[in-house]
């Protein structure tokens, strides 16, 4: 007779959600700088850190190479990728074009729940902006991210825009002197009513204010 195994063996779904924690986690660390630009991926350092284990651990670092968050380097191994300032008003102009997408169609899509769920996002976002706490605010932008992604319900989008949105977070991390959380917490607030009142056109300008902001944020940087 086979032994039955002491622990469950988790299934798909349970491996899915232990890979995506730490993609959050991986994510997080990198958008903080905690990962700084450069510094040379040790997995084990990884594993201890998200405490899920090799295969999540190994299949976050891969979703981020693949999203260039984590390059290969001939004889270095995996290292962060670096800030590229030259590059960035590129990425906002692709950006924009994706936000708009996902906030016309989440205004169409979300649930109730979802809705209710943005704005209370938002006004954490305004709350930590008052309080000058940036931890707590991109802790909000991130999780606002992804009330905001699941509402749409447009995966090809989704995937497009998250490295884009993390690379984003990790540009306000390395030159927060020249930002503003008031006027992005604002920007986002304005989203998300217009978002919750289920108005598509007026969602699409909001996701361009707030593009707006952030491109006129990264030109006082790059200036």
């Amino acid at each position: 007779m086979k032994s039955v195994p002491a622990f469950p063996i988790a299934d798909g779904a349970d491996k899915r959600r232990y890979a995506d924690q730490a993609y959050d986690k991986l994510e997080s660390m990198i958008s903080t700088l905690a990962l700084r630009p450069g510094a040379p991926i040790v997995e084990s350092d990884l594993i201890a850190h998200t405490g899920l284990g090799r295969t999540p651990t190994r299949e976050a670092l891969m979703r981020l190479v693949a999203s260039g968050l984590i390059v290969q380097q001939p004889r270095r191994g995996l290292l962060v990728s670096d800030i590229r300032l030259a590059e960035h008003l590129d990425l906002l102009e692709a950006r924009r074009v994706l936000e708009r997408l996902i906030a016309s169609t989440s205004a169409r899509r979300a649930t109730p729940q979802q809705r209710e769920d943005l704005l209370g996002c938002a006004r954490q976002m305004e709350a930590a902006g008052l309080a000058a706490d940036l931890t707590a605010y991109m802790a909000a932008d991130q999780a606002l991210d992804h009330v905001n992604h699941a509402a749409c319900r447009n995966p090809f989008a989704v995937a497009a825009v998250v490295p884009m949105a993390i690379q984003c977070r990790r540009f306000w991390y390395a030159y927060q002197h020249q930002g503003d959380m008031h006027e992005g917490a604002r920007c986002h607030l304005v989203l998300t009513q217009a978002i919750a009142a289920g108005e598509p056109t007026a969602a699409a300008a909001a996701s361009d204010m707030l593009m707006d902001y952030l491109r006129q944020y990264a030109q006082a940087v790059i200036a």
